[in-house]
């Protein structure tokens, strides 16, 4: 097999299992069982077990920007586009939290803070450079309005994860995120 179909079958394979049992139940030993490889051969494409749901992520992710910021919304303009844009990639967030690694993990391991800070940092990255990149956004928006915006919203959406008890409180935090804080954001960021 050349690399890219190893990198590819490990990647898959640690997805169903990861989604299936969630990141923390899933071992490197599943994981090579299920993709038929040896468990030497993920440590030769992958530090960790975190760095392969990483690299699933980060996939996951960058498909779902594209996906956003190539097809725009029916907006009429951009404060709405830019809410509805940051609103989608904060559901986005949610569900990778929700479907990969598991709230419980999340809020009980130091590790998965760690990781998840690397994670909102990638994702901000992604974020400022696709927005960099569209021609869907206003030229006239200032860029650093725009980091603003989503290193905000990124804050945010991912003290989530840190401070709700149950998914009904991550609910009612990204209700509150939509209706009382990204206004204002979106305002600060257009004007």
């Amino acid at each position: 097999m050349e690399a890219d179909k190893i990198k590819e079958s490990i990647k898959r394979s640690a997805k169903d299992l990861f989604r299936r049992y969630g990141y923390n139940k899933t071992s490197v030993n599943e994981i090579a069982k299920k993709a038929k490889i040896a468990k030497a051969t993920i440590y030769k494409y992958f530090d960790s077990k975190e760095m392969v749901l990483h690299a699933i992520l980060m996939d996951y992710i960058q498909v779902g920007v594209d996906e956003l910021i190539h097809n725009p919304s029916t907006a009429t303009d951009q404060g709405t586009y830019l809410s509805n844009l940051i609103l989608k990639v904060s559901r986005l967030t949610y569900t990778i939290c929700n479907e990969f690694i598991g709230w419980d993990f999340i809020r009980e391991s130091a590790n998965a803070q760690e990781y998840l800070k690397t994670l909102s940092d990638d994702l901000e990255n992604l974020l400022i450079s696709s927005f960099n990149e569209s021609h869907i956004i206003d030229p006239g928006i200032p860029k650093e309005n725009l980091v603003f915006l989503i290193k905000s919203s990124k804050s945010i959406v991912f003290s989530f994860a840190f401070t709700a008890v149950s998914v009904a409180d991550v609910r009612k935090y990204f209700v509150s995120f939509q209706k009382e804080i990204l206004p204002y954001l979106v305002k600060a960021t257009v004007s």
